[in-house]
């Protein structure tokens, strides 16, 4: 795991694979739970009877579910240790390569494409991969951005 303790740290990483989470599972009872948490009970995320007749032979989870794994995965490669508040800033490109079909595992690989100053503070340009274990394709590929404030003197 690199933890970077200083906004120099950060600028200096702009461009450097950070590596890569452990795997985690994405069961039913996550999909389940996420569909109650958002009202999206879509019946391809949680009629298991129904989707087994699908083209996807099952169950896959929300885009929007993997998306909002990538704080749990990407803790496990990289952390913010720097001064003054780390903010999630938003998003820029987001796709959704192939379904993730329930019960299989997943895991980010997680490039800092960018990190400038831009007066407010650091803005890094954080690239997720989310790989499904033994498919070709990602499950989700995404642009994150954080913003690092600068803590008053």
């Amino acid at each position: 795991m690199i933890v970077f303790t200083t906004v120099e740290e950060v600028l200096a990483a702009a461009g450097t694979e950070l590596g890569t989470s452990d795997w985690l599972t994405v069961d039913q009872a996550r999909v389940d739970a996420f569909a109650d948490a958002t009202g999206d009970h879509q019946w391809i995320h949680v009629d298991l009877a129904r989707a087994a007749t699908s083209t996807f032979g099952g169950t896959i989870a929300h885009g929007f579910l993997t998306l909002s794994l990538l704080p749990a995965l990407g803790a496990g490669v990289y952390r913010f240790d720097t001064p003054g508040a780390v903010l999630n800033y938003g998003l820029d490109k987001v796709r959704f390569p192939a379904p993730l079909p329930v019960g299989r595992r997943v895991r980010t690989h997680v490039r800092m494409a960018a990190a400038e100053d831009t007066g407010a503070g650091v803005r890094a340009t954080l690239v997720h991969t989310v790989e499904i274990e033994d498919h070709p394709r990602p499950a989700c590929v995404a642009e994150t951005l954080v913003l690092l404030v600068a803590q008053p003197a």
